[in-house]
């Protein structure tokens, strides 16, 4: 039946992209129509914000301002999104640091390193730091341009078919993750075997054995139906993913000052009902997936943070600005003594 499913949403998302979907911006009739498209399915938290991003959107603008949502990765692959916004479609999709780093900013590539940050107050102090608005700019001469950076996408648990608890567990596992390479590092860094998948392919892939586990915030494990046929939750929050909205430069160049300032108050606006919906989303989440019988087990966090460590030495990040690590550390040291002082 998923399968079905799967099939059923490539055909529809190709469907989509031939009508033009994602196409210049429309603004026949003074109207701009936008396409956000990413991957999420209806229901998750990401997608009914997109929702209602698209809901706000159209009321504040005047319905000068249009936006149509694609769930499900229907308007293509995030990297195909991207593709569209250098080509001056009016599209936006979430992208969050690893992607950006793959994308040849490099330093990018730090902000979710495993264990980097021990609450969200950390990341959102990080990412609002004069340090990663530069790195942004730098997006910006590649094409790009950062909407809004505020949505919580979820704490990065590890869901596997067989009991982990230690980081020789994983050893030999394959555990699917973004491809992107700081994931597939942070998962070579704690001993696993990163395997590279699209969403849409991990039940089959759980199903017949290509892989042994994945990551991701509770409430996409259980909007993928995943605890079906893997049992095993490891709470070992590798990562805060924090996301930005983000459309394409030249798209937002295009728009007047007000339209952009609708856009990016909107954004910003949908990206804190998201956080809303994701914290009781993480709850409900839970409860779920031990209804469906599956065994949670809490990480030793220092034991795990110290077997990724190795990741700061990996060849791929050997092109980060000398000194990035304490460069970041300090910043975050920033935030500590803010919390102190409180």
């Amino acid at each position: 039946m998923r399968a079905k499913i799967c099939l059923l949403t490539a055909v529809l998302g190709a469907v989509l992209l031939s009508a033009g979907c994602g196409g210049k911006s429309d603004s026949t009739g003074g109207v701009i129509r936008i396409s956000i498209g990413q991957s999420n399915n209806p229901g998750e938290p990401f997608a009914e914000a997109a929702d209602y991003w698209a809901e706000i959107l159209e009321e504040e603008s005047g319905g000068t301002m249009v936006m149509t949502h694609y769930p499900s990765d229907q308007l293509g692959s995030k990297t195909d999104l991207f593709d569209q916004m250098i080509a001056g479609d009016a599209v936006i999709a979430p992208g969050s640091a690893p992607f950006f780093s793959d994308l040849g900013i490099a330093d990018f590539g730090i902000v979710q390193a495993p264990y980097l940050c021990a609450s969200w107050d950390e990341m959102e102090h990080l990412m609002d730091s004069s340090w990663y608005l530069n790195l942004e700019k730098q997006l910006e001469e590649k094409g790009y341009k950062v909407i809004a950076r505020n949505w919580k996408y979820g704490t990065r648990h590890t869901l596997t078919k067989h009991p982990v608890q230690h980081p020789g567990d994983l050893k030999g596992m394959k555990i699917r993750v973004p491809d992107s390479v700081p994931y597939v590092k942070t998962f070579e860094a704690i001993g696993a075997n990163p395997t590279p998948l699209s969403m849409n392919e991990v039940y089959p892939a759980l199903q017949q054995g290509t892989i042994d586990g994945l990551e991701n915030p509770l409430p996409t494990i259980v909007n993928g139906g995943w605890q079906e046929v893997a049992k095993y939750v490891l709470l070992d929050g590798h990562i805060l993913d924090m996301t930005s909205m983000v459309c394409g430069l030249d798209f937002w160049n295009s728009l007047t000052p007000e339209q952009q300032d609708i856009l990016q108050r909107t954004a910003e606006k949908a990206g804190e009902y998201q956080n809303q919906l994701m914290v009781k989303a993480e709850e409900d989440a839970r409860l779920r997936l031990e209804q469906a019988g599956v065994q949670f087990s809490e990480a030793d966090v220092d034991e795990f943070r110290k077997a990724a460590e190795v990741y700061y030495t990996y060849d791929e990040f050997k092109n980060w600005t000398p000194g990035l690590y304490d460069t970041v550390k300090a910043i975050l040291a920033e935030e500590e003594e803010d919390d102190s002082v409180e």
